[in-house]
């Protein structure tokens, strides 16, 4: 609770106007038998990341000073207590028969605004992957065991602050981090794109867009200009290191259909004002987005191709000094040393 209310006066920023936005928070306790070892907390805004603790350490946008990060620091001691109260109780309760060994124990929390003003939330913690206790906001009431809400809650003062707050507070602390740090939250980032053939035997044809933002993307296929459903694998939108998030879609078509047919790939993204269509031949394809729904050279492919033409430089460069110390006589690196020249050029290669 305490690091819900210091969020509030942390973002002292202006209100924004309202849109469909959604906030989560999720607190995950590791725990030994009933011991509490580590806690760690992230806060998304629209599947963004805009906090993270580790249980020393502070994370968050907009960069916090040494000073906010000790204060976020304190505010995650009041969390673990909580955290500990709760597992004494589940220690007590009998329907949790495996409080010995390695645990892991997850509180979360979220709230919506929607284009109509109107808000939502939810709340639930979990014991190692199954729920066991959430919050039915509209009567501010806990969904659990007996036993388990007399503990936590008998007077229902918890639940009723934690209506409350996702209604009000939680809305209010969204419309904030949307203002401050609106520039990220909100970027628009062209997805790199590749389209290749696995082997040249192979019948998958691989689509693949990486490095976009935001995470809505669209890829399917076309077989000489019409939709293509069948046989389409489309793989779950991941997200990279840097924030931004990459997704392939594999087509198996055979080779004889594809000698025949003209197979595209299409691309859809907010940062282009037009679909990009991918081209399919026998051959891979490197290609990245271009700048209207063009094709245009990839980085990709430029990479790929600048690797393979420095392997084969260096290999010829070593093939001709290993030839040119193998005609002198000098077979050994010591014998090139002494006679004052380089190093064997294959200790370097």
């Amino acid at each position: 609770m305490m690091l819900s209310m210091a969020l509030l006066i942390l973002f002292g920023c202006g209100g924004v106007s309202a849109v469909t936005q959604s906030l989560e928070l999720n607190y995950t306790a590791f725990v030994q038998g009933i011991n509490l070892t580590k806690l760690t907390a992230a806060g998304v805004v629209n599947e963004v990341q805009f906090i993270y603790f580790n249980g020393n350490v502070c994370k968050m946008i907009p960069n916090l000073t040494a000073e906010d990060e000790a204060h976020w620091t304190q505010c995650m001691q009041g969390e673990r207590e909580d955290f500990k109260f709760l597992l004494s109780i589940i220690n007590e309760d009998d329907s949790f028969n495996n409080t010995k060994g390695a645990h892991t124990v997850q509180w979360t929390y979220s709230c919506d605004l929607k284009d109509d003003n109107t808000t939502g939330g939810n709340l639930q913690y979990v014991f190692d992957g199954k729920a066991f206790m959430s919050l039915n906001l509209t009567s501010a009431t806990w969904i659990t065991s007996n036993f388990i809400k007399t503990k936590w809650d008998g007077n229902g003062k918890k639940a009723k602050y934690w209506k409350d707050f996702l209604e009000r507070e939680c809305i209010n602390w969204l419309k904030k981090v949307m203002k401050c740090s609106r520039e990220i939250l909100e970027r628009n980032v062209r997805p790199g794109t590749l389209v290749f053939q696995k082997h040249s035997f192979s019948p998958e044809l691989v689509c693949h867009a990486t490095g976009f933002f935001p995470k809505a993307v669209t890829i399917s296929w076309r077989k000489d200009g019409e939709d293509v459903h069948e046989n389409v694998e489309l793989r779950e939108t991941l997200p990279n290191q840097d924030g931004s998030f990459q997704k392939r879609s594999i087509l198996k078509v055979p080779a004889e259909e594809l000698q025949k047919h003209t197979y595209t790939c299409v691309i859809q993204h907010s940062s282009w004002e037009k679909e990009l269509v991918l081209n399919v031949s026998e051959q891979q394809i490197l290609k990245d987005e271009g700048s209207s729904g063009g094709s245009g050279g990839g980085n990709i492919g430029i990479i790929v191709a600048v690797v393979i033409i420095l392997l084969v430089l260096v290999a010829f460069v070593c093939l001709f000094a290993w030839k040119k110390i193998k005609c002198s006589g000098a077979e050994k690196p010591h014998e090139v040393q002494q006679n004052g020249t380089e190093l064997h050029p294959l200790n370097v290669c």
